[in-house]
């Protein structure tokens, strides 16, 4: 059995489970997660895959 994940759902995932837990970084959180997906849009996700 083959597991692919993209970074972009996983950063989602944990972004989420912070803000649930510590609610008072919502704006690092999201500022954070806004950073790393550009970055991956500018850059290319092709090497940050997990096979």
């Amino acid at each position: 059995m083959n597991l692919h994940l993209s970074i972009g759902p996983v950063v989602s995932l944990i972004a989420g489970i912070l803000i649930l837990a510590i609610p008072r970084l919502l704006n690092y959180i999201v500022a954070i997660y806004l950073i790393v997906i550009g970055l991956i849009g500018i850059f290319g996700a092709s090497g940050l895959s997990l096979h």
